[in-house]
């Protein structure tokens, strides 16, 4: 009898041992999934600190409800805690990246966008088996809730009267918290976490909706009507219009980059103002910031504030008249040098190109420096050979869209300048492509990061002030950053600005544009006018008509 009653003192012991742990893991994992902040500046914060109240409540709830109703609750509240974590680490991925909270009705291409870039940076496999990793914590925290919750709902009597009390207390605690915090954040404060995050989220969600149906109404407005005299000012001239990527207004205003730009732009000032090239320069604020380059061209190409990927869907679907097509109608060869693209790209059709020259087009036959498929150097010699010269012999004026990838993140390796007879196919780049330090050595250390990132800026700025200088005759070269790039290479707060520089020879193209607002010069500086992208459309081509400037605002 007493060995029985000792076994079973024992097995009393090992249960309420066994609850009390669950108790503790279900409190403990869902306080993480609800105090975990949705925004990187967060994780260096108290927020362990504020005590979310559904966690007790959800405790108590489970004990007090009949075990029927308990186990669907218990699956509800698992799935409410796993849809929060997966939103919230999300949020924290799109804040790193976009510095902007993640929207899961404009988002959901960024799956397939970030698996390309991760995957071709750091390898299909360690890409694989970071996202098996953030799959199975998920996973695992789902596992051990679910099990948590069911040994609470399967608690006897006693043991489990202890639990309500302890739950109740804690419910009543945080609740005061809540409704009385104190004076300083070093004590803890209760907080409605799971409302708070589901309430934001259906918030970002509606008005996104709302925000498509008011750009419906935009695209519903007629079109601007093409004037008698479009484009007539620089009639038979090409039009080179260049993206380079990342290229924010932090590059030149920031005293540690500011050191490598500012001599470049002016010795390419110096160079082509002694060749009789003028310039004239402003700021234009991008709708993106560290990706998302499409929506920059959308918004240039259209004149419509193109922020967002719902956007810029629905005006690849639209009939809007794109700067390159109202070029095409007044008489110019229009062509897209595109040398990211690597897959199908629908949305060409809506730009209305006359030619089209992706990755694969472009001839290149190098190795690829990491993401970025060919190095700009090679990217204006093939645009050079493949377009340009075509369309010359043609007897037509070429006006042309490049984007420059070089200054592409993970910015390494650093191409440099070769004899441009020497570029040929490409493969003369290939000691070039695999030298260096890798991805993950750059991208250990933020000091490397933002030194890798302005000398690509610098190499893209000298190949195009090279290309300009020698291939450049009559043409006009309208220069411009797509967006600013991540935080971690501007720091806090940057604008979302980007430098704009305009390249001819056309002394009274030149004097139009800085009459508008526009700063002699290629380096912009504080006073310098600022407008935003889809305005600029307008602007350009008020100057390119030569109509009467309209002052930037």
């Amino acid at each position: 009898m007493a060995r029985n009653s000792r076994t079973g003192k024992r097995e009393q012991t090992q249960s309420a041992f066994k609850i009390l742990t669950s108790a503790i893991l279900f409190a403990t994992t869902a306080f993480v999934i609800l105090a975990l902040p949705a925004y990187p500046a967060g994780l260096s914060g108290p927020w362990f600190l504020r005590i979310p109240l559904e966690v007790p409540l959800a405790g108590l709830v489970l004990l007090l409800l009949p075990r029927k109703l308990a186990k669907p609750t218990a699956a509800f509240i698992t799935i409410t805690l796993l849809m929060l974590l997966v939103l919230k680490l999300a949020d924290l991925g799109v804040q790193t990246a976009f510095q902007r909270p993640f929207n899961l009705y404009l988002d959901a291409t960024l799956v397939k966008n970030g698996w390309l870039f991760l995957s071709t940076t750091f390898g299909v496999l360690r890409t694989s088996l970071a996202i098996a990793l953030i799959l199975s914590a998920c996973a695992g925290a789902g596992f051990l809730l679910w099990r948590a919750q069911t040994s609470l709902i399967n608690t006897a009597r006693p043991m489990r009267r202890t639990l309500t009390l302890c739950f109740a207390g804690a419910s009543a605690l945080t609740a005061a918290l809540t409704v009385f915090p104190p004076a300083t954040e070093r004590i803890p404060l209760g907080t409605f976490h799971a409302a708070r995050d589901i309430s934001v989220g259906l918030v970002r969600t509606v008005q996104a909706a709302s925000d498509l149906q008011a750009f419906e109404t935009e695209l519903a407005a007629p079109p601007p009507s093409s004037q008698d005299n479009l484009f007539q000012a620089i009639k038979g001239k090409d039009v080179v219009l260049v993206f380079i990527e990342s290229y924010g207004r932090s590059a030149l205003e920031n005293p540690s980059f500011r050191s490598l730009t500012a001599p470049r732009l002016k010795d390419i000032e110096t160079t082509l103002s002694g060749e009789g090239i003028y310039s004239a320069s402003l700021w234009s604020g991008s709708p993106t910031v560290a990706g998302l380059s499409w929506l920059a061209h959308g918004t240039l190409l259209s004149g419509l504030w193109v922020d967002n990927q719902a956007r810029y869907d629905r005006l690849m679907s639209s009939q809007w008249t794109s700067l390159n097509r109202m070029f095409s109608k007044a008489g110019w060869q229009t062509s897209a040098i595109m040398p990211a693209i690597t897959m199908d790209w629908p949305e060409k059709n809506f730009f209305g190109y006359d030619q089209v020259l992706t990755a694969k087009d472009l001839g290149y036959r190098g190795k690829p420096f990491n993401w970025v498929t060919m190095p700009d150097q090679y990217t204006l010699t093939a645009f050079e050979r493949l377009s340009r010269m075509p369309a010359h012999a043609s007897g037509k004026p070429m006006m042309a869209e490049i984007a420059l990838i070089s200054s592409h993140a993970p910015w390494t390796p650093v191409a440099h300048l070769i004899d441009w007879q020497a570029v040929g196919d490409g493969t003369v780049f290939n000691q070039q492509a695999t030298s260096g330090e890798t991805p993950e050595a750059v991208w250990s250390d933020p000091v490397q990061i933002r030194d890798h990132y302005i000398r690509t800026i610098d190499y893209s700025l000298a190949t195009l002030g090279e290309y300009i200088s020698r291939f450049g005759q009559d043409a006009v070269f309208i220069i411009l950053g797509d967006h600013q790039p991540a935080e971690i290479v501007t720091g806090e707060n940057a604008s979302r600005e980007v430098p704009v520089h305009v390249i001819s020879r056309d002394k009274e193209l030149i004097t139009r544009l800085e009459k508008t607002g526009f700063t002699a010069g290629l380096l912009p500086d504080s006073n310098t006018a600022s407008i935003r992208m889809d305005r600029l459309r307008q602007v350009l081509i008020e100057a390119l008509s030569g109509n009467a400037a309209t002052p930037v605002n």
